[in-house]
C-alpha cells in the first residue's frame, strides 16, 4: 500500500512539473518548441489515463491546470498537440462529473472548442479524429453550458456539424457524436428553425427506419434529435407537409410488431415522442387523424397493456390520442344556466351584463380550441418516465408587497349615522333584563328599510292546509291515518307511496329517526320548504333531506387508487371514436327541453334534480350502462360547475354503471386522491339505514375532449373541461338513489335546525334570531345572537354582560361548500348545549353568527355564486346593498361594532376545500407576508403581535382533524376583497380567519387515512368552541401579562423554522397543493397553471357540496 501511495504521489508531483513546463512553453512559443509541447502534452495524457489522482490534480484550482491546458489549445497550431490536448480534456470531463465540466465552461472552453471546430472545417477534408474529439467534448459540455446552442450559432458551427452528419451517414463512429451535438443545438428554438431550413429533417429520416437490431444507439439519438427539432412549429409543419407523420406511424408499427421481447422500448418511445411533437399543431393533429393514427395507437397500446414495463408507451400513446381526439362542444344550446333571475340593477361592467349583452347569434358553446395551436398541450404533464425539466418553484407573485395595504386602516370607513340603524341587531347591549320581561327574544324581521322586507308569500307553490300532500312526482309523502299504530316501530314517521304505472300503490313503512336526529323533524322540514323561494319554483323535496341523514358509526377509509384506472377510462373514451356504432347517444334527462318528455323502453336510468340544491342539467346514455352527465352553471353565470346533487332510479341490481360528469372546471380534485362521491339509497333508508355513504369505484378526474368556450374561460382559448368518472353497482331493484358531491345541507334544513335549536334554550341562555336582510331571491338571511343571560338585572352582572368580547362567525358563502354548514351545525349545537363548558363559553363571549351567507345559491344548486352571478366572497371591499345584501349588511354589522368600540375578538368564516386534506386556517400577518417577498423593511415596520397564531395552535392540540402545518397567514393580492382580509384590515380584527374543511379526509392525526363524515365535521365545530374557551385565558386582561411569555414560547417552534425572506414552510406557502401528481397517470391535471383557480385561493376554495334535497322523488 505504501509503495502504491508513494507512486501516486510521485505521479502527481510529476504532472505538476509537466504543467509548469507547459506553461513556460506557452509563454515563449517558438517553432522549435512544437516537439517539446507535443511531448509534454503526450506525457500528461499518459499520466491522466493511468492515475485518477493525476486527473484531480490537473483539475484542481490550485494547480491552474485547466487554464494552462486551454491556453495551450488556443496557441498551438500543431495537429498532434491539439489531439493530445483534446484527449486530455476528454479524460478530465469523462471522469469527474459536472464539477470539472463547470470549470471548463467557466474558463471559456466552449468558445475555444467552437472556434477550433469552425477553423478546422475551412480546410477540407477535416481530420476525422479531430472532429470526433471536438464533438465528443461538445456533448459533455452541452450538459453544463446552457448557452452552447447560442454560442454555436454565433460562431457558425451549426452547419459545420450538419455537414459532417450529411457526408458521414455511413461512418457511425463520427456520426454518433455529431448527432448528439445536433440534439444539443436543436434544444434552442432558433437553432431548430435554422437547422430545419438547412434540411436537417430530411437527413434525420435518412437515418431512422424500420426495425433493426443494428445501430440502435445511433437510431435512438437520431430520433431524439428529430423530436427536439419538431418542437418548433415551423419544423413540425414542414414535416407534416412532407408526409413524415404517416411514415413515423408506419415505423412505430414495425418496431411494435418486431420488438417482441421489448428490448427496444426506449426507441419505440422516442418514435412516439416525435409523433407527440408533430401533433402539437393543428395540422399535425389532422394528419394524425387522416393517417388512422387513433386506431393504430389504440390497437398497439391495447396490446401493450398486459406488460407493466410498457407503461411508458401506453402513457405516451394515450397522451397523443387524447390530444388528437377531435374537440367537441358540450351538447347544450348555451353554456349559460338553464335558469335566469332578473336583476333590478345590473352594473354595466359586471359579469351579468357581459353575459346577457352578447351580440345576437353568438354561439357561446362553440369550439375554439384549435385557434390556440399548441399552447395548452405544451403545459401538459407527461408520464412519470419523462425527465422533470421544471426548475424550482418561482416565487408566488400574488403575495401583497405593498406594506401600506398590509397595515390596518386606522379610521372608520363609514359615518356613524349610516350605521346607527344596525343598533337594532345589538339590542343585548341596551337590554335591561328586568325579571318580568321574556328571557328569550323571539325571531323578528329586519327593519332596515323596504328593500329588506320579506316579499309576500302567496305566490309560493306550496299546498294549503286543506289540499292534498305535496306531490313528489312518483313518490309522495302522506300522513299515516289517525288511530293506527305499529308496535314494531318506535314511532311511525309516515309512509312513502310509490305510484306505479298500474295505479296501484305499495305502502312502505318508514321508521322514525327522531331519537338519532334530535334536530330533524320531517313535518317541520316540509313547513320550512313551503317558505323557501327558488328560481325554478321547486315543488319537490329530496328524500334524504326530508327523512334525514344519520352519520355512520363505521369509518370510511380513503379509497386506494387502482393503478391504471384513469388510463382505462381514457381508453374507453377513445373507443367512442374508434367504434362509433357502439354509442347510443340517447338523451334521458334534459332541463333545457322539459316540455318534451323523454321516451323510454325501460332500459335507461331515470334522473331528476328538480329539488332544493339539486344540480344536474342533462343526462345522456352513451352505452347501455354508461351515462354522460352535465351540470348546470350557477344562475346568471356561464361556469362554476362542480357541485352536483341528483336522483337516479330504474336501476338494475348487480350491474356496474359508469357515470361521467363531463363539464367540471377545476384542473385537479381530491377525487384523484381517494375521495368518493356520496350516495343515499331510499331502500336502505326504509330498511333502517338512512345514511349518506361514500361510494363508487374506478374514480378519477382528468381533462377531457370537450372544449371550454373562451367566453366562459376568461377569454382564454384552447381550454378543456374535466371529467369526474365513477362506477357504481346498485344493490336493490327499482331503488331510488341520490348522488351528491358532498353531504347536502339545504337552506330549508338550516331553518328547521334553527327552529329546533331555539327549543333547546334555557333560562341561562340568551338566544335571539333576527332576519339580517332579504336576499335577491326573497329569502331571509338569519342572524343569531347567543350568549349567557346575566346573573341578575343588577348593575354588576349587566356591566359584565355588556363587556363580553364579541365573536363573529359566518359560513356557507359558497353554496358548494356544504361541509362548512355541518361544521357550523356542530358549533351551534355546542353553543346551545347545557354542558358546564358551553355555559362558561357563553359567559365569556357574545356570539354573532350568520350561518348561511348565500341562501339563494344554496337553494338553487349553485356552486359558488349568488343570484347576482358573482362570488360573494369577492365583494367585501365594496359590497352593493342591492346586489350583495347579505355581504353589505354583514359588513355593516362589523363596522357598527368597530364604531362603538366593540371590535370582535375573533372573526371566522367557515369554508370548504376541494383540493387539500384536513381542516386548517388561513389568517393574516404582515410579517409572514413580507417574509415571503423580497421587500426590505425595518423591524419597526414588521411589529406585530403573534396572537393571530394562538387559536390555530390551540385547535391543532384539541381537534384531531385540524392540521397546523396546512395553515397559512400570508395575504395575497387576489384575496384583498375576501372576508378574512377585509375584516382584518378595515375592521381591525387581528384574529380574522377562514377555516377550511376538507371535502375528502385526513392524512394526519386520529383520522389519518379516513374520509371525513358529518360527525367529524360537527365535532370540528364543537372543538372550535372549546378552543375559543381556552383562548380566553390568553386574552384576559388580568392574565395577559402572566401568559404573554408563554404565548411567545408557544409560537417559537412555528417561527424558528423560517428563513427570511425565503420561507418554504408549508404553513406559509399558500398555493402549493398537498398532493403530488400520480406517477402512473397521463396528464391527470393537464393544466396545472390553467387559470386562477378559486380553489387554490384560500378564501375561494371551491368545495362544491351544496345540498339539493328532493322532497318528491321519482322512481318511475
Amino acid at each position: 500500500m505504501n509503495k502504491l501511495k508513494m507512486a501516486s504521489e510521485k505521479s502527481a508531483s510529476r504532472v505538476l512539473m509537466l504543467l509548469s513546463q507547459l506553461e513556460r512553453l506557452n509563454e515563449e512559443p517558438k517553432v522549435s518548441d512544437n516537439d517539446a509541447i507535443r511531448q509534454t502534452t503526450g506525457k500528461i495524457l499518459h499520466l491522466i489515463q493511468t492515475q485518477e489522482k493525476t486527473r484531480k490534480e490537473v483539475a484542481s484550482k490550485s494547480s491552474g491546470g485547466m487554464e494552462i491546458i486551454l491556453s495551450s489549445l488556443e496557441n498551438t497550431q500543431d495537429l498532434q498537440t491539439t489531439l493530445n490536448i483534446l484527449a486530455i480534456l476528454n479524460e478530465l470531463l469523462t471522469v469527474g462529473g459536472g464539477c470539472r465540466t463547470g470549470v471548463f465552461v467557466s474558463k471559456g472552453g466552449t468558445a475555444l472548442l467552437l472556434q477550433l471546430l469552425v477553423g478546422s472545417s475551412k480546410d477540407p477534408p477535416a481530420n476525422e479524429e479531430l472532429m470526433l474529439h471536438i464533438h465528443s467534448l461538445l456533448v459533455k459540455v452541452g450538459l453544463k453550458d446552457r448557452k452552447l446552442g447560442v454560442k454555436a450559432r454565433l460562431n457558425g458551427a451549426l452547419n459545420v456539424t450538419l455537414n459532417l452528419v450529411k457526408y458521414n451517414l455511413q461512418n457511425h463512429k463520427l456520426l454518433l457524436p455529431c448527432l448528439q451535438v445536433l440534439r444539443v443545438y436543436s434544444s434552442n428554438l432558433v437553432n431548430a428553425v435554422s437547422l430545419g431550413k438547412s434540411g436537417t429533417l430530411e437527413i434525420m429520416f435518412e437515418i431512422i427506419g424500420p426495425f433493426s437490431k443494428k445501430s440502435t444507439t445511433l437510431l435512438k439519438v437520431a430520433l431524439d434529435t428529430l423530436a427536439s427539432l419538431l418542437k418548433s412549429g415551423m419544423n413540425a409543419r414542414r414535416a407534416v407537409d412532407r408526409g413524415y407523420l404517416p411514415t413515423l406511424l408506419t415505423i412505430y408499427q414495425d418496431w411494435h410488431r418486431n420488438d417482441t421481447r421489448h428490448r427496444h422500448v426506449v426507441i419505440r418511445k422516442s418514435i412516439l415522442g416525435c409523433i407527440k411533437n408533430l401533433t402539437n399543431i393543428k395540422l399535425g393533429r389532422k394528419a394524425f387523424i387522416d393517417a388512422n393514427g387513433m386506431r393504430i395507437l389504440y390497437n398497439t397500446s391495447t396490446e401493450c397493456l398486459p406488460v407493466r414495463t410498457l407503461d411508458p408507451l401506453v402513457n405516451t400513446s394515450s397522451l397523443i390520442m387524447r390530444k388528437c381526439f377531435p374537440k367537441n362542444r358540450l351538447p347544450l344550446p348555451t353554456i349559460k344556466s338553464v335558469f335566469h333571475h332578473p336583476l333590478l340593477h345590473i352594473p354595466a361592467s359586471g359579469p351579468v351584463a357581459k353575459l346577457y349583452n352578447q351580440p345576437p347569434g353568438v354561439d357561446d358553446v362553440v369550439d375554439e380550441s384549435d385557434e390556440n395551436e399548441a399552447t395548452e398541450v405544451d403545459t401538459e404533464n407527461d408520464t412519470e418516465y419523462d425527465e422533470d425539466e421544471t426548475g424550482p418553484k418561482t416565487q408566488n407573485d400574488d403575495i401583497e408587497t405593498d406594506i401600506n395595504k398590509l397595515r390596518p386602516i386606522q379610521m372608520n370607513t363609514r359615518p356613524f349615522d349610516e350605521l346607527r340603524a344596525y343598533e337594532y341587531f345589538f339590542r343585548e347591549f341596551s337590554e335591561n333584563f328586568e325579571l318580568h320581561r321574556p328571557i328569550i327574544i323571539p325571531t323578528t324581521p329586519s327593519s332596515l328599510g323596504p328593500q329588506n322586507r320579506r316579499p309576500p308569500q302567496e305566490d309560493l307553490l306550496t299546498p294549503k292546509p286543506d289540499e292534498s300532500p305535496l306531490e313528489l312526482d312518483s313518490i309522495s309523502i302522506s300522513k299515516r291515518p289517525e288511530g293506527t299504530s305499529d308496535p314494531d316501530l318506535v314511532c311511525s314517521l309516515g309512509r312513502l307511496v310509490l305510484d306505479d304505472e298500474g295505479g296501484e300503490q305499495a305502502v312502505l313503512e318508514v321508521p322514525d329517526t327522531a331519537a338519532l336526529l334530535p334536530l330533524h323533524d320531517p313535518d317541520l322540514y316540509l313547513e320550512m320548504v313551503k317558505s323557501t323561494r327558488s328560481v325554478p319554483a321547486y315543488t319537490e323535496v329530496g328524500y334524504p333531506d326530508y327523512f334525514g341523514h344519520v352519520a355512520l358509526n363505521l369509518r370510511e377509509p380513503i379509497l386506494e387508487r387502482v393503478y391504471g384506472v384513469q388510463r382505462m377510462k381514457i381508453f374507453q373514451d377513445i373507443e367512442r371514436l374508434i367504434h362509433p356504432s357502439d354509442i347510443l347517444d340517447k338523451v334521458v334527462y334534459d332541463l333545457d327541453n322539459q316540455s318534451c318528455p323523454v321516451t323510454d323502453n325501460g332500459e335507461s336510468l331515470k334522473f331528476n334534480s328538480k329539488f332544493e340544491s339539486g344540480n344536474l342539467r342533462k343526462a345522456i346514455q352513451v352505452r347501455k350502462f354508461e351515462y354522460d352527465l352535465i351540470l348546470n352553471s350557477d344562475i346568471n353565470s356561464n361556469h362554476y360547475h362542480q357541485w352536483f346533487y341528483f336522483e337516479v332510479g330504474n336501476m338494475r341490481p348487480g350491474v356496474r354503471y359508469r357515470f361521467n360528469i363531463i363539464n367540471c372546471e377545476k384542473s385537479n380534485s381530491q377525487f384523484n386522491y381517494g375521495m368518493q362521491v356520496l350516495m343515499y339509497s331510499v331502500q336502505d333508508a326504509i330498511n333502517g339505514s338512512p345514511h349518506w355513504v361514500r361510494t363508487g369505484s374506478d374514480i378519477c378526474y382528468y381533462k377531457n375532449h370537450f372544449s371550454r368556450s373562451s367566453i366562459a374561460a376568461g377569454g382564454q382559448k384552447g381550454k378543456s373541461y374535466f371529467t369526474l368518472t365513477f362506477t357504481v353497482t346498485f344493490q336493490h331493484k327499482d331503488d331510488v338513489c341520490y348522488f351528491a358531491y358532498h353531504y347536502p345541507y339545504t337552506y330549508s334544513m338550516l331553518k328547521m335546525h334553527l327552529q329546533k335549536l331555539s327549543a333547546l334554550r334555557t333560562a341561562q341562555i340568551y338566544y335571539r334570531q333576527d332576519d339580517l336582510c332579504v336576499t335577491l331571491g326573497g329569502n331571509s338571511c338569519p342572524l343569531l345572537t347567543i350568549t349567557a343571560m346575566p346573573g341578575s338585572s343588577s348593575n354588576d352582572p349587566i356591566s359584565q354582560f355588556r363587556s363580553r368580547p364579541v365573536v363573529f362567525l359566518s359560513a356557507r358563502v359558497h353554496p358548494g361548500e356544504t361541509n362548512s354548514s355541518w361544521v357550523m351545525k356542530g358549533t351551534l349545537e355546542y353553543l346551545m348545549s347545557c354542558s358546564p363548558q358551553a355555559q362558561s363559553l357563553r359567559e365569556s363571549y357574545i356570539f354573532k353568527i350568520i350561518p348561511m351567507l348565500n341562501p339563494d345559491g344554496v337553494i338553487n344548486g349553485n356552486h359558488r355564486c349568488s343570484l347576482s352571478g358573482e362570488d360573494l366572497n369577492r365583494q367585501w371591499q365594496n359590497p352593493n346593498a342591492e346586489l350583495h345584501p347579505t355581504i353589505y349588511h354583514a359588513k355593516s354589522l362589523l363596522q357598527y361594532l368597530r364604531a362603538t368600540g366593540r371590535t370582535p375578538l375573533v372573526f371566522c368564516d367557515y369554508h370548504g376545500h376541494s383540493r387539500k386534506k384536513n381542516v386548517f386556517m388561513y389568517g393574516c400577518s404582515i410579517k409572514e407576508t413580507v417574509w415571503q417577498t423580497n421587500v426590505n423593511t425595518s423591524t419597526c415596520d414588521l411589529h406585530e403581535d403573534l396572537g393571530y397564531r394562538t387559536l390555530p395552535k390551540l385547535l391543532s392540540q384539541m381537534a384531531p382533524a385540524f392540521s397546523l402545518s396546512s395553515c397559512s397567514f400570508v395575504v395575497e393580492r387576489s384575496k384583498e376583497a375576501t372576508a378574512r382580509v377585509v375584516v382584518w384590515r378595515e375592521i381591525g380584527v387581528q384574529r380574522s380567519y377562514t377555516m377550511e374543511s376538507t371535502l375528502c379526509g385526513c392524512d394526519q392525526g386520529k383520522y389519518k387515512g379516513l374520509q371525513i363524515g358529518t360527525s367529524e365535521l360537527e365535532e370540528m365545530g364543537a372543538q372550535f368552541c372549546l378552543a375559543l374557551l381556552r383562548l380566553k385565558r390568553f386574552t384576559s386582561r388580568l392574565e395577559r401579562h402572566n401568559h404573554n411569555s408563554h404565548l411567545l414560547d408557544m409560537e417559537t417552534d412555528l417561527i424558528e423554522t423560517r428563513s427570511i425572506p425565503n420561507i418554504t414552510s408549508p404553513t406559509t406557502y399558500v398555493l402549493e397543493e398537498d398532493e403530488p401528481a400520480f406517477l402512473e397517470e397521463v396528464d391527470y391535471s393537464a393544466e396545472s397553471n390553467d387559470e386562477i383557480d378559486p380553489d387554490l385561493e384560500p378564501d375561494l376554495q371551491d368545495n362544491h357540496a351544496p345540498q339539493t334535497p328532493i322532497l318528491t322523488q321519482k322512481s318511475g
